[in-house]
């Protein structure tokens, strides 16, 4: 039998979980506990997860880990993507994207303004992107914005992305 392919809904995504925060805990992780509980109802291995500070030496230890690790097929970020000045994992994370997905901030800012959040939505600098073979989501550190981010863009194509991100090697 040949091996299943990433778009085959059978083929579980490895993902890596990283929370930005000088606040958060194991114990108080909301947004984390969010993209785990969705990506697993999905289907989907977790198969690390941090937490680290709003610093981008942090955050870009975390990120090189990952990136070399052949279990992680993408890493969703949440946190430090706002406008404040310890916000940097936008900063960080960007200069790392072989392929930016610049659909993904337009539609995630769409449905948080269209669905809750109104006209504060342009403050979000939720972004995704490819990185060699991962992908990289980094969402805002909400909870809400998470689950929204989760359910109606990240898990309903996060098969085929990673698909177009890998199918030179098939």
């Amino acid at each position: 039998m040949s091996e299943l392919l990433p778009t085959d809904k059978r083929k579980p995504i490895g993902i890596g979980i990283l929370t930005v925060s000088d606040t958060r805990t194991a114990a108080n992780d909301k947004s984390g506990d969010v993209i785990e509980e969705l990506a697993r109802a999905a289907g989907h291995h977790i198969q690390v997860r941090r937490i680290c500070s709003d610093e981008r030496e942090s955050i870009e230890a975390v990120v090189n880990q990952w990136l070399q690790d052949a279990s992680v097929d993408a890493i969703v970020i949440t946190g430090g993507t706002g406008i404040g000045l310890r916000d940097v994992t936008i900063e960080t994370v960007t200069p790392y994207f072989t392929k930016r997905i610049d659909g993904f901030g337009e539609l995630f800012r769409y449905l948080s303004y269209t669905e809750d959040v109104g006209s504060k939505a342009m403050l979000s600098r939720a972004t995704a992107g490819g990185i060699g073979e991962k992908a990289l989501y980094a969402l805002p550190g909400s909870s809400k914005a998470v689950k929204l981010a989760m359910e109606k863009l990240i898990l309903p194509e996060l098969h085929h992305i990673v698909y177009e991100l890998t199918k030179h090697r098939l």
